[in-house]
Formats: structure tokens, sequence, C-alpha cells
């Protein structure tokens, strides 16, 4: 999750993504979302286990800020909120 290509970046896990986002929207998230405001979904990896997705989280947040750029701006190069596609 992000508030835009240039602005903070958010990495998380979760098993209910409809839940987790309303708690970044609505501000009743982690302390870090908010302060910083991520509110848009602009990538989203689903994984067969929550340990192989808790795995996929932890490296991704050792990975540098341009790697996942890069990885974001493969999949998803107008930084388009994926929730509202997922929803329309």
């Amino acid at each position: 999750m992000t508030n835009g290509p240039s602005g903070t970046l958010y990495i998380g896990v979760t098993a209910d993504p409809a839940a987790r986002i309303h708690q970044h929207r609505s501000g009743t998230g982690p302390a870090f979302c908010r302060e910083h405001g991520p509110t848009r979904l602009v990538h989203l990896e689903p994984h067969p286990t929550i340990a192989e997705a808790i795995a996929r989280e932890r490296a991704l947040k050792r990975w540098k800020r341009g790697w996942k750029l890069n990885l974001i701006g493969r999949q998803n190069p107008d930084w388009r909120n994926l929730w509202d596609d997922l929803n329309a």
C-alpha cells in the first residue's frame, strides 16, 4: 500500500484484504499507517499459506526501495489503486 509513487510504501500480510484496506482507509490500522496514510493498494501477491505470505513479507521488507518500486512498476505501471479494480 502507498500514498503515492514518491510516498510511503507499506508492506503487510492479511487473510482478509477487504477488512485490512478498510482499516487503512479509516485510520484504524497500525500506528505507522495512521501516521503515513497509505490508502492505495498498488501490489498484491496471493500465497497458498500464511507462512509463505509472512516469508515473502519479510523478504520484501528487506528489499531496497528501488527494487520495490521496480516490482510495482512492472506489474502496475500506472500505479492504479488495485482495490478499485478488484471491487469493480
